[in-house]
């Protein structure tokens, strides 16, 4: 075994004197620095949303008028009317449901922390990528 060692120390310190370490070129620096300055050139686009501002504002008014339009020109009564069927049959499908508090409280608060989550991490990732 130790010859076995002795062996594969000489092969080793062989191959070692042979291959010298390798240096990099004189312009190495400043050709890692002249990618980097390109890198750093390239614009980001600014970020822009799937449905404009104009657009959400249209999609607003639009329900707006729906509602206005329902309320006020097909009468007040066929309305109560059609709400009360919809939640008979609503309370009667849920009659049968018996929700703990405890149960009820996180159906409750758990969209609502989802969606203060959903803010503080967009504000979180503005600042971070700002331009």
């Amino acid at each position: 075994m130790k010859e076995e060692d002795k062996n594969i120390e000489n092969l080793i310190e062989k191959m070692m004197a042979e291959n010298t370490l390798q240096s990099p070129s004189a312009d190495f620096t400043s050709n890692i620095m002249s990618k980097i300055l390109a890198a750093e050139e390239v614009k980001i686009k600014p970020y822009k949303p799937l449905i404009s501002i104009s657009t959400w504002i249209f999609i607003g008014f639009t329900l707006a008028l729906l509602v206005v339009y329902n309320v006020y020109f097909t009468g007040a009564e066929n309305n109560l009317e059609i709400g009360k069927s919809y939640t008979d049959k609503i309370s009667a499908i849920v009659s049968g449901i018996h929700i703990s508090k405890t149960t009820l409280y996180a159906i409750l608060i758990v969209p609502f922390m989802i969606l203060i989550q959903i803010g503080v991490l967009k504000n979180y990732f503005d600042k971070k990528y700002q331009l």
